[in-house]
């Protein structure tokens, strides 16, 4: 039998964030899992992206003028409830 070990441990996180891409209105969505590498976003306007996209995050609510950092992402995995989304350092 084999079974498939992530190489990343994940962790069930909901937090709101919002999702920005040139191709469309901004997604204000929820957090999934969350790990080291990489972040699920559940919404399902992330299915209009495509692998490859790049956007921009921005944790919402953490304090009272917004200013959490806005973090740098591809989309590397989209189903129908969302997309997965791995953070690219710059």
């Amino acid at each position: 039998m084999h079974v498939h070990l992530r190489q990343h441990i994940r962790t069930c996180l909901n937090c709101k964030i919002k999702i920005s891409h040139p191709s469309m209105e901004d997604i204000y969505a929820t957090t999934e899992d969350l790990s080291d590498t990489g972040v699920f976003i559940a919404h399902p306007d992330m299915a209009k992206l495509t692998v490859g996209d790049v956007v921009f995050g921005q944790v919402q609510g953490l304090s009272d003028n917004d200013d959490a950092p806005v973090l740098m992402m591809e989309v590397v995995r989209i189903s129908s409830k969302g997309a997965g989304l791995r953070f690219i350092q710059e």
